[in-house]
């Protein structure tokens, strides 16, 4: 049984560590027998804990990109109607919506389809303490190297007189236009890659704002799509347990309650703050803290278990 200390602080490092590029299911596979917590993580009320946290998490998400998601669904409704009409009959702002929800759709397909697929299998796989902390390891690598070439790329657009056009593009346009521009088959690499974020350890954030740069988007586009791109993975993944929690609870869970409520409160509200911080934080910062973040832990957790 968690208690009500452990739920709160489980949901707090859920609602940071789903956003910030460390992996949050790697963190909670290590975190409890690193604490000394005696808690079964293959218990049904553990894993419908994690339920109820991510399902906190892609709210707090919605909640944040509030505009952005209604004008994206608008767009989507216009582009399931369009009948004989072409995208030029719309205004900027409305076509951009229409290719911004399908370019979503697109980067969602590869993780849903592998998530339906092979979730339970990887994460059985690969849900041991000391692989996770391993593969938190090979995530810090991940990110290293990922900013390392978003380095070299900005130092050879400068080199080649493009600064002052990029900058230029960035202040004449909004980012989510600037995303809307990517096709599927880049919306789809970048869904692929945040695919490997089933395994533990590795970072959904991270994977995605390297797969975002490695198709052209500068570091806060990526990283914005990052979390446009989050959204319905999260939210569905959580959404399709939810009626399972729900039966648990009527069979007899109910006494376990509160620390679902606490620990859903304490991850939309670390989700939300976290949120709010990164997109800030990418427009001008690096990965390279987190990088070093995930290698040191990495170690640390390997040697101690």
């Amino acid at each position: 049984m968690i208690t009500i200390y452990q739920a709160i602080f489980l949901g707090l490092f859920q609602g940071v560590s789903e956003l910030f590029p460390i992996s949050s299911l790697g963190h909670s596979v290590i975190i409890p027998p690193l604490l000394g917590w005696n808690i079964n993580e293959s218990d049904n009320f553990f894993l419908f804990f994690l339920v109820a946290t991510h399902f906190a998490t892609s709210l707090a998400l919605l909640t944040f990109f509030y505009k952005d998601w209604v004008g994206i669904i608008k767009g989507f409704l216009v582009s399931c109607r369009l009948g004989g009409r072409s995208l030029k009959d719309f205004d900027n702002h409305t076509r951009s919506n229409i290719r911004l929800a399908w370019v979503i759709i697109a980067g969602t397909i590869p993780a849903g389809i592998l998530g339906l697929l092979l979730q339970t299998k990887i994460q059985h796989l690969f849900a041991s303490p000391r692989t996770a902390a391993i593969f938190l390891i090979v995530n810090g690598i991940m990110l290293w190297t990922i900013e390392l070439k978003m380095r070299a790329h900005h130092i050879a657009t400068i080199a080649s007189d493009k600064a002052p056009q990029e900058k230029a593009l960035q202040e004449q346009t909004h980012s989510d236009e600037r995303i809307s521009r990517l096709t599927w088959g880049k919306a789809i690499r970048v869904g692929l890659a945040q695919a490997i974020a089933l395994i533990p350890g590795f970072s959904r954030t991270g994977a995605t704002i390297g797969g975002g740069f490695m198709v052209g988007l500068s570091r806060e586009d990526a990283a914005r799509f990052s979390f446009l791109l989050a959204t319905p993975i999260i939210f569905a993944a959580a959404a399709l347990k939810l009626p399972q929690l729900f039966s648990y609870l009527h069979t007899g869970g109910g006494a376990v309650l509160a620390p679902l409520i606490v620990g859903f409160i304490a991850s939309f509200i670390a989700a939300f703050f976290s949120v709010r911080f990164l997109v800030k934080y990418f427009k001008t910062e690096t990965l390279m803290p987190f990088a070093v973040y995930c290698m040191i832990i990495g170690v640390a957790a390997t040697i101690l278990l």
